[in-house]
């Protein structure tokens, strides 16, 4: 059994969250979440295939019960070894209503970060600072919250032509910012991020 330090990735496609995996894998043992083995697995083999170590667990980001059901799942497997860095990379949309309208799966966010910054919090010693990032948040954890605006290259947007050269963003382009996040010392942190192509006005 690993006892490198872990990654937790929820919300993985072969996009972004691919990315994310593959780039956190080169320092950590990464942990998948998402609804389906389908999203994950080919992530998982490819991670696995270049000598990182990755391990997909189905849950339903929305559902706070399967998210607790998937952090308990890693403590099984992985009693000992620290949380060094969590990514929620999912995105349920834009949500605008009054607070006492918000759904469990509105808050899908705050049940992972709940389960996540405790772990983290045990963290806050390790060479680099234990990070959460939101896609889309004190303590000593670093907590980071990043806008992606503007169309992310991937499978749903391969055949979308754009006229200028680079204007859509490179998933890796993404993974890199979440790492210099994660890497950033302690004395100049940076908490938001906003990651747009050069070609866009808004």
């Amino acid at each position: 059994m690993s006892t490198k330090p872990l990654a937790i990735i929820a919300g993985v496609g072969p996009g972004t969250g691919a990315s994310i995996a593959h780039r956190f894998a080169q320092m950590y043992t990464v942990i998948l979440l998402s609804r389906t083995s389908s999203s994950f697995e080919s992530v998982v083999e490819s991670t696995n295939a270049t000598g990182g170590e990755a391990l997909g667990i189905n849950a339903d980001l929305s559902d706070s019960t399967s998210v607790k059901s998937a952090f308990n799942s890693i403590h099984e497997r992985f009693p000992t070894p620290p949380l060094a860095a969590a990514v929620f990379n999912s995105s349920g949309g834009y949500t605008r209503k009054p607070f006492l309208e918000l759904t469990e799966e509105d808050l899908s966010a705050f049940a992972f970060a709940r389960h996540a910054l405790p772990l983290l919090l045990r963290e806050a010693q390790r060479p680099f600072p234990p990070t959460l990032i939101f896609t889309g948040a004190t303590a000593s954890v670093h907590i980071a919250h990043v806008i992606i605006d503007g169309v992310v290259e991937g499978p749903r947007m391969r055949d979308t032509k754009l006229e200028a050269e680079d204007a859509k963003i490179d998933p890796e382009a993404i993974a890199a910012s979440y790492w210099y996040l994660h890497t950033q010392p302690r004395s100049a942190f940076g908490f938001e991020l906003d990651l747009r192509p050069y070609v866009e006005k808004w």
